[in-house]
């Protein structure tokens, strides 16, 4: 594995961050309070190609490989400080257009991914449910056949970008005596069709500028033409999308964890206390010198993760190993940087306590952290 950039990564990597530092920064922390979702921007992000990095040029992508779409990742996570806006590009473009992409049939893929890939659709990826997260084999959403297409009931919870999707891939029970692997199937669906409504978006602790919410189906009718891969297969679907998230979401969080670094590093070097820096007390320098390790050791796991993604069979194990300690270095970083920052860390207007609280979720969401060790186990044979 020979993770030296090419000249196209680092043409594409620069592009990015001159793009992100000069388009997306403006009024992050007015977002951030506002619970606002920025569409204007979100489109500016297609209009570059972040939505469709992966998807191939034929359907509106790039058709990069999985190891140039986690360097691109990384240098928005690393020069975007508005965190949900981030998440919310990587969830559309990892959940959802990724498994259309690579599931769809010809007609869903010409009708959707297009869109999907300029930033003139939004989509999201609906399994979770009110009595169902960790544990979907308690699925309660039902389709049920009827002549011409399906009839789905149910309530999805917590779903990234639902509030404001266009297109969602939503999984439901269609032969319950199966269970999750045989029994589950996703549909593709459009989200202003009759028999399904949003909810509000919820608040929450961070990632404000990402909505989330509910989706309510209430007899939705959608033809057979709307089914994601084949009836019974959903788990394969969901199993690409989790593969692809969890592989390559986390380059944001090295992106992110880098500008944590750069941060500390500044502000121990320009502020003095007792007549010197504070860099030059050990228990500041050791914290840095750790984030430091924390970062290089991350963006390895990350690269490798995607270049499995790319060159084997499965990236589960290692998607899950990245996904772990990714996410849990990218918390204690920010929480580093806080304590680093004293006062002024818990301040808005220094921006780290936002860091802090977006990275809380890199540890539920995608498969919670302990979820991810159960996988790791499993794998061990334990």
């Amino acid at each position: 594995m020979d993770f030296s950039f090419s000249e196209e990564q680092r043409l594409l990597r620069d592009n990015i961050i001159k793009f992100a530092r000069g388009t997306l920064n403006q009024k992050v922390i007015e977002r951030d309070h506002n619970h606002e979702f920025p569409a204007d921007l979100w489109r500016k992000c297609g209009e570059i190609g972040i939505q469709g990095l992966p998807i191939p040029e034929q359907y509106g992508g790039s058709n990069v490989d999985p190891l140039t779409c986690a360097i691109a990742l990384e240098a928005l996570g690393y020069a975007c400080h508005d965190g949900g806006l981030v998440f919310s590009l990587s969830a559309h473009l990892l959940a959802c257009a990724v498994p259309i992409w690579r599931h769809g049939t010809d007609a869903q893929k010409q009708l959707y991914l297009p869109g999907l890939c300029d930033g003139t659709l939004v989509g999201s990826h609906a399994i979770t449910e009110p009595g169902s997260g960790s544990d979907t084999f308690s699925m309660r959403t039902r389709a049920e056949k009827v002549d011409g297409g399906w009839k789905i009931n149910g309530t999805k919870t917590f779903i990234s970008n639902g509030p404001v999707a266009d297109v969602a891939i939503i999984f439901a029970v269609t032969d319950p005596g199966k269970g999750f692997h045989g029994g589950v199937s996703g549909f593709l669906v459009e989200t202003r069709q009759p028999g399904l409504s949003t909810g509000k978006p919820f608040e929450k602790m961070g990632l404000r500028t990402s909505p989330i919410g509910e989706l309510v189906f209430e007899d939705m009718f959608v033809p057979d033409e709307a089914v994601l891969g084949k009836v019974g297969a959903g788990a394969a679907v969901f199993g690409t999308a989790m593969d692809w998230e969890r592989a390559l979401l986390v380059s944001g969080h090295v992106g992110v964890i880098e500008r944590l670094l750069e941060t500390a590093v500044s502000y121990a070097r320009t502020r003095n206390q007792f007549n010197q820096s504070i860099g030059k007390f050990q228990a500041v320098s050791h914290k840095i010198a750790d984030m430091k390790v924390q970062l290089e050791a991350a963006r390895l796991l990350a690269y490798r993760a995607a270049w499995k993604l790319g060159n084997s069979r499965s990236a589960s194990l290692d998607a899950s190993i990245g996904k772990l300690f990714v996410s849990e270095s990218l918390l204690k970083c920010a929480l580093d940087c806080v304590q680093l920052h004293g006062g002024y860390g818990f301040m808005v207007e220094y921006e780290v306590e936002r860091v802090l609280r977006d990275a809380v979720a890199g540890t539920i969401y995608s498969g919670t952290s302990e979820m991810q060790r159960n996988i790791i186990s499993r794998w061990l044979g334990l």
